[in-house]
């Protein structure tokens, strides 16, 4: 993008990041985040941070945001009042789902409860056939009827999900306009537009999700433009995308389901920049924060994509347990493992870690606003890995003698540990749990996490990531400048773009490839307008995928299709190359369809060039030392504190170590080396013969 001077803001579960880029420097700030007004940590870091950097808010020519605000609002329940009008005969689509038991041995399984009540899913005469002929005709009377119910239950938001509307969405267009005239105040999303693609179920709760959150989000955007012209900037305001890439306020405002996940996805922008800068085709991306923790995989400088996210799951690892959104998102496992993730004992005397934290209020219990339970935060203040005088840049003071007694009260004496055992054991239970996660994650996706190098950044992750590194198998871990608000760096880099989807259902065998292409141009020209609206980005690079399977298949795997024109066998060609990455062989003989295809339009941008290798240098001396237990053997060591500031390009050290910042404090641990590379990163590898 072409500005000098862009402030990019992360409002996560427990910090607000922000980042200012400067034509000659960046400044960055974290700041705990404040629930109750998303927005006021926002106005009041960009003050502080404009302030500190000794610049104007009138010389701002760009702020990009993501934000968690719609995810937490679907996690917590706390959107608008939703109601839902769908076909006759279909309103308990929510319900039934995908018909099947998400874990089939817990008779105690409860299914997460829909986000509109039965009694407020509404049905309409109407009907559609699958290739988007009328059966039915919309009758207008029966949904003018409806009106009444929806004033009386003080309705701020509806969803209207009409059976094939994505093939033919005249009856929802004709439905929001009727809607939209008898309620001008009321929030109105249309399946067709916010998901045009096949499967009844996926669409509809992904059109409730939008529209629930729809009023929450438009007034939030609406503070933050105010607050920021307040503030004196008057330039652009972006909105990050679960999908990597950002988009105008007009479209946030339109879609905001697409900011589920905005701020990690950032993370996985930087990850993808820094893979590049050093190199490492097959890479793991690891953003903990004091929420979550969040693991990409990246290979050949690209993160893994997908079109299907849960929301809120109400079992942790298993599918199908949260609200299913149809979105383009980069693929993550998010895990609640944070610096803020709350300890305690089961009923099997086993130590627990997460998933539910306890965020920036009150916190820890070091933290001193109020905590009374043990954290991963508090762990890791008594095993000697945060300075308590230094964390968040000292601007948040620690106290180690309330973490002390508050592991020793719930986690020490109830097992007869010791209490740096039991904050030992809190550290190793949560990196199991990131690295179970993580293998799960590669297995699902037909890889490996073996031999990848691993890139941590967020405020937690530089101080587990060797420990977690030597859970995965892996040799080499990356940790970015300022990797305490890596995610905000991300949004710098994130180029505008945007994805439109199609469902066209055709057969490699009878392919009409004049309906492909009339379909793309149509894609292309929706795309074009959304990425072009309100600020300049030239010429835009497209990429095309389609989603193909074996015919009888019940679902299909991502192809990405050559640029060009594209016929049945260039199509065959590219999904036999896919299929068998995924799945390791081909299956001769079968009929092969595509049923739904995408095009993505984007900002050019051109992938950092590979550094070369700095020379080593002898390291500045170290600070001091501290006492540091290791988490893999349980011994004590006294490593060496080094400041990261002081330490220069090229110069090496090796563990046990400990290198500070005002974000953060990267671990080395014994067997592990540490240098800085060209970009001023840090490579800590093991050197364990």
């Amino acid at each position: 993008m072409a500005a000098n001077t862009r402030l990019a803001v992360d409002i996560g579960g427990t910090f607000t990041d922000l980042v200012l880029a400067l034509p000659d420097r960046t400044v960055s700030l974290k700041l705990l985040t404040t629930y109750h007004a998303p927005d006021q940590a926002v106005i009041d870091g960009a003050r502080t941070i404009l302030a500190e950097a000794g610049v104007a808010a009138s010389a701002l020519d760009l702020v990009i945001h993501g934000t968690t605000l719609a995810t937490n609002a679907l996690i917590e329940r706390k959107g608008a009042k939703t109601a839902l009008i769908t076909t006759q005969g279909f309103r308990d689509s929510l319900e039934i789902a995908y018909e099947h038991r998400f874990e089939q041995y817990d008779l105690y399984m409860e299914r997460p409860e829909p986000l509109v009540s039965r009694d407020l899913r509404l049905e309409v005469p109407e009907r559609l056939a699958a290739d988007g002929a009328v059966l039915l005709e919309l009758d207008e009377a029966a949904l003018d009827a409806l009106v009444p119910t929806l004033q009386a239950h003080r309705i701020e938001a509806v969803a209207i999900s009409f059976l094939h509307s994505y093939v033919n969405p005249a009856h929802e267009e004709r439905a929001r306009a009727r809607i939209e005239a008898a309620l001008p105040n009321v929030a109105i999303t249309i399946s067709s537009e916010v998901c045009r693609e096949i499967r009844e179920y996926e669409r509809t709760s992904t059109a409730i999700a939008n529209a629930y959150v729809l009023p929450l989000m438009g007034r939030y955007i609406a503070r933050m433009q105010e607050g920021l012209r307040g503030l004196g900037a008057t330039c652009p305001l972006l909105l990050m995308m679960s999908s990597g890439g950002v988009c105008t306020v007009e479209t946030a405002r339109r879609y905001p389901v697409r900011l589920v996940e905005s701020g990690p996805a950032g993370g996985a922008i930087l990850a993808r920049n820094i893979a590049a800068r050093g190199g490492y085709d097959r890479a793991l991306s690891f953003d903990m924060g004091g929420t979550t923790a969040k693991i990409t995989l990246i290979d050949d400088f690209t993160p893994q994509q997908s079109r299907h996210f849960e929301v809120a799951r109400a079992y942790r690892f298993a599918k199908g347990s949260g609200i299913p959104v149809r979105i383009p998102v980069i693929d993550m496992v998010e895990i609640g493992a944070g610096g803020g993730s709350i300890a305690r004992v089961d009923s099997l005397r086993r130590i627990v870690v997460g998933p539910d934290s306890a965020g920036s209020d009150p916190g820890p219990v070091c933290y001193a606003r109020g905590g009374t339970v043990p954290t991963v935060t508090d762990a890791d203040v008594l095993l000697g890995r945060i300075d308590p005088a230094r964390f968040a840049g000292g601007k948040i003071a620690l106290d180690p003698a309330r973490a002390t007694e508050a592991v020793q009260a719930t986690i020490a004496t109830p097992l007869g540990m010791s209490v740096h055992e039991a904050a030992r054991g809190i550290a190793e239970i949560v990196d199991e749990t990131m690295a179970s996660a993580a293998r799960v994650h590669a297995v699902e996706n037909g890889k490996d996490t073996a031999g990848r190098t691993l890139i941590a950044f967020g405020g937690a992750a530089p101080l587990h990531a060797a420990r977690l590194a030597q859970k995965l198998g892996i040799s080499r871990v990356v940790i970015p400048p300022d990797a305490g608000v890596g995610s905000a760096h991300g949004f710098l880099d994130a180029p505008i773009a945007y994805e439109v989807v199609r469902t066209l259902l055709l057969r490699l065998d009878h392919m009409d490839t004049a309906a492909l292409d009339a379909l793309f141009a149509g894609m292309r020209a929706e795309a074009e307008a959304v990425v072009r609206l309100g600020f300049p980005v030239g010429e835009l690079a497209e990429t095309r995928t389609a989603f193909m399977r074996y015919r009888g298949q019940g679902h299909e795997v991502a192809v990405v299709l050559p640029s060009g024109p594209v016929d049945a066998a260039a199509l065959r060609a590219a999904f036999a190359v896919t299929y068998a990455r995924v799945y390791g062989r081909v299956i001769p003989g079968l009929e092969i369809e595509a049923l739904t295809w995408t095009l993505a339009l984007t900002q050019p941008f051109t992938l950092p060039e590979r550094l070369p290798t700095p020379p080593d240098v002898a390291p500045a001396a170290p600070t001091g030392s501290v006492r540091l237990i290791d988490p893999a053997s349980g011994d004590a060591t006294d490593p060496a504190v080094y400041s990261r500031a002081a330490l220069h390009v090229g110069a090496r050290l090796t563990g046990p170590a400990i290198i500070v910042e005002a974000g953060t404090s990267t671990i080395v641990p014994p067997g592990f080396s540490a240098r800085v590379g060209a970009a001023s990163e840090l490579l800590i590898e093991d050197v364990t013969p």
